[in-house]
């Protein structure tokens, strides 16, 4: 594990994979471009899924949130006694975090991951001047397919907790 390290794959893993989607804009960055769109993509996950995350940071003194300890995962592995969740190695970032990074990445490299975004408006008239707000437009931007690839990783909102069954 590498304590100080801003990323959560390296760029040449990030050239692999959007070359292996034919994400061209990705190879058409420079290498600076590229390490400023990682870092972006990382203060980003860190912001949104720090609190989210299953399990514990491996050290109190690494940077990233991943590694992490005690992770279990769906599906069960069926045993001799019984059936049991996996635990996702503490030694390692899983794919769908590195994955979910690169998609990221590729994201920053062409705008801002946190913009200030707005409430929604319902309606306007000109004049005299009316407006409506929407009170249940979303207030920053999600990006779904890598919601979707962290949803094994991720608790269910930042105030979750386990559920017990009596």
């Amino acid at each position: 594990m590498v304590t100080s390290a801003d990323a959560y794959a390296s760029i040449a893993y990030a050239d692999t994979y959007h070359a292996e989607r034919g994400n061209t804009a990705w190879a058409a960055l420079t290498g600076e471009a590229k390490d400023s769109a990682g870092r972006k993509a990382t203060d980003y996950m860190i912001q949104m899924f720090r609190a989210r995350w299953k399990g514990y940071r491996y050290s109190g003194v690494q940077v990233l949130d991943w590694p992490r300890t005690f992770v279990y995962l769906e599906p069960f592995v069926h045993g001799i006694v019984g059936t049991y969740p996996y635990l996702v190695p503490d030694n390692i970032v899983p794919t769908e975090v590195k994955n979910a990074w690169c998609e990221l990445a590729l994201k920053a490299s062409a705008g801002e991951l946190l913009a200030d975004l707005g409430q929604g408006v319902v309606s306007k008239a000109v004049g005299p001047i009316h407006i409506t707000y929407d009170r249940n437009s979303q207030r920053e931007k999600k990006y779904g397919a890598v919601e979707r690839l962290l949803t094994p990783y991720l608790n269910g909102t930042s105030m979750s907790a386990d559920a017990v069954r009596g």
